[in-house]
């Protein structure tokens, strides 16, 4: 259930990406996150109402409060910020495989917070991950868009790869937090743990506007615009309340690399939205590809390896290696 769930989340996540990519072409990116931000609200309220778990609020400690409010704030304001910012200056197809390498950061931290073990596979997997964006960025770097018009997209590069891993560093510990949050509670738990995230997140949202004094420029948004960043918001909330529920259900090294997968989703959805304003090639695919079969090696465990392949004699130490 907790990788049905997680998968699920992939394909949310990819398609508020291709929403919120059409959405940035017109609106801001501080435009968005005070719609899609606040908005999950409402949304994690409605679900905890119908589940039965607004009670569970209650139940956290102090520390799974904290856990929590920490992991809304890093994920939902930082994260989503630094990935809208790398959608809007590259478009998502290239900002993808950068951004999914949070899973990096994320087993990183399970190795030394949650006692996770690195295997010879794992360690191919990352490899293989580290291969994806750089595939996938090497050749746009050297090519031009051949016709400027008023649809031609020129992805800012610098730009687009800083803010990229500064989201993927972002996304990757805010899975850490909430499973340490989460670890023995149940899915309905899950759902209200999500809540205090959001409105931890909303909080820190409409402060940072409020004290910033750009309350003006939000509310210059379009109607258009208004639009694309509400199914965003709508799409990226159900995509972290799956989240949440898969981790309060299946381990991060499972929950985080079967994420990757939407990589695959982002595709398709930007192809019916968004193709005049993103980047396709044989590479994106092949960098994609790539970043996915690192994320399955990641998540799967060295006796899986052992059972499904035959495994020379001569590489059978290698197989027995973890660290630590």
């Amino acid at each position: 259930m907790g990788s049905i769930l997680a998968l699920l989340a992939a394909a949310t996540f990819a398609a508020n990406n291709a929403f919120a990519r059409r959405g940035v072409l017109n609106g801001s990116v501080l435009q968005a996150m005070a719609i899609s931000v606040p908005l999950g609200v409402p949304l994690f309220l409605v679900a905890s109402l119908l589940t039965g778990s607004t009670s569970l609020v209650n139940d956290f400690t102090g520390n799974a409060w904290v856990l929590l409010s920490l992991a809304g704030i890093v994920h939902f304001v930082l994260g989503r910020y630094c990935n809208y910012r790398a959608v809007k200056a590259m478009g998502a197809n290239l900002a993808g495989p950068l951004t999914e390498s949070s899973i990096l950061v994320a087993l990183v931290l399970a190795v030394f917070l949650l006692g996770e073990q690195l295997t010879i596979v794992k360690v191919i997997g990352i490899l293989f991950i580290l291969a994806g964006p750089g595939l996938t960025l090497a050749r746009q770097r050297a090519a031009k868009p051949a016709k400027q018009n008023e649809f031609a997209f020129a992805p800012i590069y610098v730009e687009g790869t800083i803010f990229a891993l500064l989201a993927a560093l972002a996304y990757g510990i805010s899975p850490v937090l909430i499973r340490l949050a989460l670890s023995k509670s149940s899915w309905q738990a899950s759902i209200a743990g999500g809540l205090v995230s959001y409105v931890a997140a909303a909080l820190v949202t409409c402060v940072i506007i409020v004290a910033a004094g750009q309350v003006r420029h939000v509310r210059a948004i379009s109607r258009d615009t208004v639009r694309w960043f509400c199914w965003a918001g709508v799409l990226v909330g159900l995509s972290q309340m799956l989240k949440y529920m898969a981790l309060s259900l299946a381990p991060v090294s499972v929950v985080s690399p079967i994420q990757r997968l939407a990589l695959v989703f982002r595709l398709p959805f930007n192809y019916l939205l968004n193709r005049q304003y993103e980047v396709f090639n044989s590479r994106i695919v092949l960098g994609t590809i790539m970043s996915i079969l690192g994320a399955v090696l990641l998540s799967v465990s060295i006796d899986d390896v052992r059972l499904l392949l035959p495994i020379p004699d001569a590489l059978a130490p290698a197989f027995t290696w973890m660290w630590p």
